[in-house]
């Protein structure tokens, strides 16, 4: 008798921005790969989205709005109507922007659903600022989230927010980077940066408003022979843009766009000191992980860093860097100075990220995905 050929399950991935810089995303359909999935990772299509390599299927999906309550509207409808026919066994939600099609869709066909908050989103900056827009986001959530079977967040601090809001089981798995070693680490001549000057870091795809990146750019006026370096994107770009004219900080800071992981670590391994500087605004940011604190670890650079609450754990934990007491750019600047000026403490806290880097790795954490996924 013939053996009947094995037909994998599918895993539809669902995030609403163009997959192409989402680390979290794409080893999050890695996992499903490893534990058997056939994954589609589906997102949005932008002027700007990079190009694409992954070793699994990717679905981008052009749409008539980019922006507010239209943008969110539209893909939600697309991605259910696509998620209602597909071929699927299991429907990974990625943040509330994406949950409501696939609850809807998932509930419909009787297919598995997995949550993946990627932070606490009815408290983000943009959300706190807009009170009736916030109310239509906490009502979508309240509604669906007591409902769920498999949640995951990123950090215990959240995960206690949302098991003592909706008394619900709540996973952890941190945003934390993969073992990566380049084949060959770039010279900062072959990456157009100063050989003779201190490199600061700050990078990210959510580089947006109250992160620190503003006060970062004031603090270069009162510094000299350090060069600031800022790569991702986010809403303050034009602040940035403005504050660098403005006070003809040109040659001290240098602004890139988004970038390919692999590329961007070039940037990071070249660096001095790696800053995560976001303001306690909001319980979002009070409560953030940032990944940006990670691959710092990962490039072995000490973290200038806010007293935020899981930041600090982090970093009191591996003595792998420094803060601020607040956002005063003078006082930023000063903290900076006193950093490289005791070199024997920078080496020590350098040395450490070293410990850090080998137990906060993806091979570590993603054992913890891998058995939600498959339980």
């Amino acid at each position: 008798m013939k053996k009947q050929k094995t037909i994998p399950k599918t895993a539809i991935v669902c995030v609403t921005n163009d997959l192409a810089t989402d680390q979290r995303v794409n080893k999050t359909c890695l996992a499903l790969q490893k534990a058997g999935y056939e994954v589609i990772e589906t997102g949005r299509l932008l002027a700007n989205s990079l190009p694409l390599d992954r070793p699994y299927r990717t679905r981008r999906i052009k749409l008539c709005f980019n922006k507010g309550a239209l943008f969110y509207a539209e893909y939600n409808i697309r991605l259910f109507c696509y998620l209602l026919f597909a071929q699927s066994d299991l429907i990974y939600a990625n943040d509330l922007d994406t949950l409501l099609a696939a609850f809807w869709a998932a509930k419909w066909r009787n297919k598995e659903l997995i949550y993946d908050s990627h932070e606490y989103f009815t408290e983000v900056p943009e959300l706190v600022n807009r009170p009736k827009t916030q109310r239509i986001w906490q009502k979508i959530e309240s509604f669906i989230f007591p409902k769920l079977d498999k949640i995951i967040t990123v950090n215990q601090s959240i995960a206690k927010l949302y098991a003592d809001q909706y008394h619900k089981e709540v996973q952890v798995v941190r945003n934390i980077p993969p073992t990566f070693i380049p084949e060959r680490t770039k010279t900062r001549k072959e990456l157009n940066l100063p050989e003779n000057k201190h490199i600061i870091i700050i990078q990210g795809t959510g580089i947006n408003r109250d992160r620190g990146a503003e006060e970062a750019c004031l603090a270069m006026k009162f510094l000299e022979n350090y060069v600031l370096l800022i790569i991702g994107s986010g809403d303050v770009f034009p602040t940035l843009e403005d504050i660098i004219a403005e006070n003809q900080l040109q040659a001290k800071i240098l602004i890139k766009s988004k970038m390919p992981f692999a590329e961007l670590r070039q940037y990071t391994l070249n660096s001095d000191l790696g800053l995560a500087i976001d303001k306690n605004t909001n319980l979002n940011y009070l409560y953030s992980l940032p990944n940006k604190l990670f691959d710092y670890i990962h490039s072995e650079i000490p973290v200038l860093a806010s007293n935020l609450v899981e930041i600090k754990q982090i970093i009191d934990k591996y003595d792998i860097g420094y803060f601020i007491e607040n956002h005063d750019p003078q006082h930023i600047a000063a903290r900076i100075e006193s950093i490289f000026a005791d070199t024997t403490r920078y080496n020590v806290v350098k040395q450490n990220t070293q410990r850090a880097k080998n137990e906060l790795n993806w091979e570590n954490e993603k054992k913890t995905l891998l058995q939600i996924i498959k339980k």
